[in-house]
């Protein structure tokens, strides 16, 4: 069976959040890769450094925390709308918090780059309903 997504990029600073849903991504068997980065300046340049031949990540879904040393979500979606159109295509930007505060929501549905908004931790119900509002016919 072809699981749904490629590769699924983890970008928080809280390894036991990455434990977490690596754990649900891995039992529910959706991704072929399950990548993780702790921190936005990480996943930026894991996204900007092209593998042996030539070919740069091309994760289905990043799933970002908001608060993080370094670089935060805000500032990594900062830079990965300046990436080329082709290199962002396809992918699904899922920003994960803790977050309560309302103006962090209100900012993710101004975010174009930002497809889903939701608080932790990553559910197999959410993975699912992401799977399904934005990868029709993968599932």
């Amino acid at each position: 069976m072809n699981k749904p997504l490629n590769e699924v990029l983890l970008v928080d600073d809280n390894e036991a959040d990455n434990f977490l849903h690596r754990a649900v991504l891995e039992d529910m068997g959706v991704a072929d890769r399950i990548v993780e980065r702790l921190n936005g300046q990480e996943a930026l340049d894991y996204l900007l450094t092209p593998d042996d031949q030539g070919r740069f990540p091309s994760p289905d879904l990043i799933c970002l925390d908001i608060n993080m040393p370094i670089m935060s979500g805000w500032e990594f979606l900062d830079s990965y709308e300046q990436l080329p159109p082709a290199r962002r295509r396809g992918v699904v930007v899922m920003m994960l918090t803790t977050s309560l505060n309302p103006e962090d929501a209100e900012q993710a549905r101004e975010r174009s780059a930002i497809g889903a908004f939701s608080n932790k931790p990553l559910t197999s119900t959410k993975v699912l309903q992401l799977i399904e509002e934005h990868f029709p016919g993968r599932s």
